[in-house]
């Protein structure tokens, strides 16, 4: 014999279950909105730097108030607008585009923004980690020089950049002014030919205590690592870099062409 839940019971159990699908369905919703808008602010779509109101929010992207508002709850966690009100809801951090697809130094990168400049907080011959060596193949506990700076934007902590350079090169280094130029030029001066190819790898990581305190960002936030081995034109490794970009004022842009 089969037994029939009654419909009252039958009722009270899915009622929770299609609740919690709702809200579900509601969180994905504000989420596929914040990454709308996320791009549109990146991409200078509200140039004075007020969004729009929520009602025309929702007209504009089919959305509900309640899922307007979560998105742009989402965002403001992320802390890249706030709630001012009488104004409105307001862009409060400005990211900067880092692209991917051309080798170039911060400076050259971001010219258009404002002033790079440098914080040269370590600059040392030292012995070579093993990994540092083999990646720059050179011979096991060589000498490399190594570099730490805090990279600012128009005085805004942007990256704390730790680089290791083959002391073939490390003299030229030394003497020059680290502080307003960039090390690609640098080292494309000393080794008497350009720069040809880099190896790059992209991950976030949180900020230990240090890189945290030098950036101006909570411990334990999650900073852009992007990791760059850049040889010369003929092939020759010269620059092993370890690069962590304050997440909240960067964004990494390319341009990619799919081969077969």
């Amino acid at each position: 014999m089969v037994h029939r839940m009654p419909a009252e019971r039958t009722r009270q159990h899915t009622t929770p279950v299609a609740a919690a699908r709702r809200r579900r369905l509601r969180a994905d919703r504000a989420r596929q909105l914040a990454d709308l808008l996320r791009h549109q602010i990146l991409g200078g779509r509200f140039p004075d730097g007020v969004l729009p109101h929520e009602e025309v929010i929702g007209a504009d992207y089919g959305a509900t108030r309640n899922t307007v508002r979560q998105a742009l709850g989402l965002l403001r966690a992320e802390q890249l607008v706030e709630r001012q009100p009488g104004v409105g809801t307001v862009v409060v951090c400005q990211k900067f585009p880092h692209g991917l697809d051309r080798l170039m130094g911060l400076a050259e990168t971001l010219h258009r923004h404002g002033r790079v400049t440098n914080e040269v907080r370590t600059i040392s011959p030292v012995t070579a980690p093993a990994p540092v060596a083999d990646r720059l193949r050179i011979p096991p506990r060589s000498e490399v020089l190594y570099i730490e700076r805090l990279r600012r934007l128009d005085g805004a902590p942007l990256s704390l950049d730790l680089t290791y350079v083959p002391m073939r090169l490390g003299p030229a280094l030394l003497d020059a002014d680290l502080e307003n130029t960039d090390v690609f030029r640098l080292i494309e001066e000393a080794a008497g030919q350009p720069l040809g190819t880099a190896e790059i790898t992209l991950e976030a990581v949180n900020a230990d205590a240090h890189s945290a305190a030098v950036l101006e960002a909570p411990r334990g936030t999650a900073v852009l690592m992007l990791e760059r081995l850049t040889h010369l034109a003929d092939g020759t490794p010269v620059d092993l870099e370890f690069i962590r970009f304050r997440g909240d004022r960067i964004t990494m842009r390319g341009l990619l062409h799919r081969t077969v």
